[in-house]
Order: C-alpha cells, then sequence, then structure tokens
C-alpha cells in the first residue's frame, strides 16, 4: 500500500458482476457560495477476488492498477457485515 493512493469508505449496492463490486461513496463538502454542507454520492466499481463483500457491506476500498476499462479500485476490507435474517 502506497501513500499516495486513495482510500474509500462506502456501502456495497451491487454483487452481480463476479468478482465485482459496486460501491457506493457519499462525500460531504461545503457549497462555495451558500457554505451549506452537500452530500455528493458516488459509484465506484472495486475488484473483490474472493466475492466476500455482501448488499449493504460497509466496505474500504483502496486505488489500485486498473483492472478492466471502469474497475481501478480493489477490496480491502469489509468493515460491517449486513445482518441476515
Amino acid at each position: 500500500m502506497r501513500t499516495r493512493d486513495k482510500i474509500l469508505k462506502g456501502k456495497v449496492t451491487s454483487t452481480s458482476m463476479d468478482k465485482t463490486i459496486t460501491v457506493l461513496v457519499e462525500t460531504k463538502k461545503a457549497h462555495p457560495l451558500y457554505n451549506k454542507r452537500i452530500i455528493t454520492t458516488k459509484k465506484y466499481k472495486a475488484h473483490d477476488e474472493k466475492n466476500v463483500a455482501n448488499v449493504g457491506d460497509i466496505v474500504t476500498i483502496i486505488e489500485t492498477k486498473p483492472y478492466s476499462k471502469t474497475k481501478y479500485f480493489r477490496l480491502l476490507e469489509v468493515k460491517e457485515k449486513v445482518q441476515e435474517v
């Protein structure tokens, strides 16, 4: 792990692809004029080698070499597992 790599935390929204998860990351930033907090969301595709993440899990992803055209993050760890009912 290099220090310049981005580390993001988000919620898994899709696991339908093999070895790939879609992670929704929310960031808060101030509006440039009104200084009100705005929540922006972005979805990232991340490489999940062992298919351990499920929909609803809170995960940490890290920037890495491109695995495909749109996949340039990999799963670092699963922070919080979703409760199975």
